[in-house]
């Protein structure tokens, strides 16, 4: 990987992760179209690389949201009874995609990490959250007004289950959080910073497996499919840690700019860029003026 491909998909990553468009989707065919995936070897690489760099979004958040990290603290000293209360309804949202996440994910890996299949999701999401936008303005704002702190444990169990779609690539992690979260009555700018919470074992934890997997296939190489690259040997430090920098930095300005604007706005206008994007690759495809694997 060259430096350049290191930037921008870091950028990719940083401002896509916490918008409900696709992180992921946006990284396997940016990767794609730079010709990152034109052979198993690499592309298995880049695909364990995706996944890492997503966890350095998550110091973004970390930085932007410390004060509510204080007050889960606090509550697991006793201190703060809603923040005991976040810090549980995190765990329980968690749950579901910490079980079936190890199950499912050689097969996601093997037939899903492909531009056709985000591309679908892609789409398809982009239609529910145009319909969750309408269905809001219908049923009036005042039934979407539940903060954070007025979760029980049943919407967070809610929304770890509306998580759980989100293995698909393409279709949003952030997208099925937030999106889920305002269908059980949240307001959609605080649903987005459940989300960004719930992103905190849930993408450390992918990130830690990925990682771990990796490590394990270096350590011992006559057990390993020898058509799987080991990714750090692939990529090279460098390009990663470069990438995990811009991340960063991105990702801040993304959360920050998101937040503000879900104030203001709702869901539909990600919807309709996920639905514009496909018609644009599709087009795209269809003349061969790009190709995808």
């Amino acid at each position: 990987m060259t430096w350049y491909e290191a930037i921008i998909l870091g950028i990719v990553e940083g401002i896509t992760e916490f918008l409900p468009i696709s992180s992921t989707g946006h990284l396997i065919i940016a990767a794609d179209l730079m010709g990152m995936s034109d052979d198993e070897e690499t592309k298995a690489a880049i695909d364990g690389y995706i996944i890492v760099i997503q966890a350095f979004a998550l110091l973004a958040i970390i930085g932007l949201y410390l004060p509510r990290m204080i007050q889960m603290l606090r509550g697991l000293l006793g201190r703060d009874r809603n923040g005991l209360k976040l810090f549980i309804n995190i765990c329980i949202a968690f749950a579901p995609i910490l079980v079936l996440g190890p199950l499912l994910h050689s097969t996601i890996m093997t037939h899903l990490f492909r531009p056709t299949p985000v591309l679908l999701a892609l789409f398809l999401g982009g239609i529910w959250m145009i319909w969750i936008d309408h269905r809001r303005k219908q049923l009036g704002e005042e039934q979407f007004s539940l903060e954070i702190d007025d979760l029980t444990w049943k919407h967070a169990l809610g929304i770890g289950l509306f998580q759980c779609a989100s293995m698909w690539p393409g279709t949003s992690r952030a997208m099925m959080t937030i999106a889920g979260a305002t269908v059980l009555g949240m307001k959609p700018a605080r649903a987005a910073e459940f989300s960004f919470l719930l992103g905190l074992p849930t993408i450390l934890g992918a990130t830690v497996y990925e990682v771990g997997q990796d490590l394990l296939r270096n350590r011992d190489p006559e057990s390993a499919d020898p058509e799987t690259a080991v990714m750090f040997d692939v990529i090279g430090w460098g390009p990663l840690l470069l990438g995990c920098l811009v991340t960063v930095i991105s990702a801040a300005l993304a959360v920050k700019w998101l937040v503000s604007f879900l104030s203001h706005h709702g869901l539909a206008a990600f919807g309709w860029y996920r639905i514009g994007l496909c018609i644009v690759i599709g087009v795209l495809l269809l003349f061969n003026v790009i190709q995808l694997a």
